[in-house]
């Protein structure tokens, strides 16, 4: 069994550090689907896709009938230059791995090998699937469900790298998980431009654009429950570029993320009503549009507590961290749980000061000592929700062999 956990640790240290040196943007995951593929089918899995763009997904078949069981791993690069100082950082400029995809690819991937060594145990089916385009819109997660990849599924889960906690404890929470996240523009227009010295001849469009963000920043914990969390913030205002002209347009932009779908549409609409009133007292055209993001994550009362004793059985108590409150972070696996049940995991991958940078920072790292236990916990969650699922509830959860095979080339 040593041996056998070695072999796994060595094989997605490997992958997880190639898809770090070759990194590719949502949609752009040309090079990460065929390395993928190729990684999982050198271990004699069939590997079915693409669908999504990029998509990929393997299925495996249990020795015994019963349910099905999905498990999601995202497998996009942000725009951003990677800026740390290692063998495996980013050969790709400004593209960069520092959302921990990589890490989720080789822990899927793991999950793949160790149902794949066990599917004797496997009571029922489980489908591992790798999705594009987390990171963007339109999100890559609804394109892979109107592909098929929850077809038959009875739930879903998925895990994501947390630097805040210490590598060998996993985050769990039931309930939100996670926040919507929309993105908002509001473009105001006046009849050209305006001089700085007569503003009131025509529409001051960069006033009125401080008086909308005024207004939007008093939304939160006024006309919505304080106690439940939101927030809204600008992080784009555009002008004229001259200290004396007031510009035909002036135009800001950001982003709203609510825990709660009411409060969502709560500020939503008033953002709208202060919008058109603005337009109507100043003399001006004003436009605001918003992109829907990701619903809140929503996890499961029972998907949770299936983890949660999983956890306890393979690392013990000391390894459950109960988070207290929702993130305000989006993540498009919410889609999936607008159809199914699941879970949602955060896993610890802080070590010390170089792998505690926060997510999409320059310097962001991880520990890689969790790939392989993680991948191996979540391979026995699928199996004892099976297991749940199916005529009998095991008291032990099942002893899974990782890998029977060699390491792949990890530079290929």
């Amino acid at each position: 069994m040593a041996d056998e956990a070695q072999s796994l640790a060595q094989v997605l240290v490997g992958v997880r550090r190639y898809l770090h040196r070759h990194p590719e943007v949502g949609m752009e995951e040309h090079n990460t689907s065929r390395f993928i593929r190729e990684t999982l089918e050198g271990y004699g899995l069939d590997v079915y896709g693409p669908i999504a763009g990029t998509g990929l997904y393997v299925d495996i078949e249990g020795s015994a009938p019963g349910g099905a069981v999905g498990y999601r791993a995202d497998i996009d690069a942000l725009p951003t230059q990677d800026q740390k100082q290692v063998p495996y950082r980013s050969q790709t400029p400004n593209v960069a791995h520092l959302c921990g995809h990589d890490a989720h690819t080789a822990i899927a991937i793991g999950v793949a090998l160790v149902l794949h060594n066990n599917r004797d145990q496997l009571q029922g089916r489980a489908r591992v699937f790798f999705q594009p385009n987390e990171e963007g819109l339109p999100s890559g997660a609804p394109l892979m469900i109107r592909g098929g990849v929850l077809e038959g599924l009875d739930a879903v889960y998925a895990v994501h790298v947390d630097p805040t906690l210490e590598v060998g404890r996993y985050g769990l929470i039931t309930g939100p998980a996670t926040a919507s996240s929309d993105r908002f523009e509001v473009r105001i227009r006046q009849e050209g431009t305006g001089h700085s010295a007569r503003p009131h001849e025509g529409a001051d469009t960069v006033w009125i654009a401080s008086q909308l963000m005024n207004q939007f920043y008093q939304l939160s914990g006024r006309i919505t429950d304080a106690r439940t969390p939101s927030v809204l913030t600008v992080t784009m205002l555009d002008g004229s570029e001259a200290h004396n002209v007031i510009p035909e347009q002036t135009a800001l932009g950001g982003t709203l993320r609510t825990v709660s779908p009411d409060d969502r549409e709560t500020i939503r609409t008033h953002m709208r009503e202060i919008a058109n009133r603005m337009e109507s007292l100043h003399k001006a055209h004003v436009e605001l549009d918003f992109e829907d993001g990701s619903p809140p994550v929503i996890n499961d009362e029972a998907a949770i507590a299936n983890v949660e004793a999983t956890i306890r059985d393979t690392f013990g108590e000391e390894a459950i961290h109960q988070i207290s409150e929702s993130s305000m972070g989006g993540e498009d696996f919410a889609h999936y749980l607008k159809h199914v049940s699941g879970g949602f995991v955060r896993v610890g991958t802080a070590s010390g000061p170089e792998t505690s940078y926060p997510l999409h920072h320059h310097r962001f790292d991880l520990d890689e000592t969790p790939l392989a236990p993680t991948s191996r916990l979540m391979a026995r969650v699928l199996l004892n929700h099976l297991d749940r699922a199916g005529p009998e509830t095991p008291s032990t959860g099942p002893n899974l062999t990782s890998t029977d095979n060699g390491t792949p080339e990890a530079t290929r």
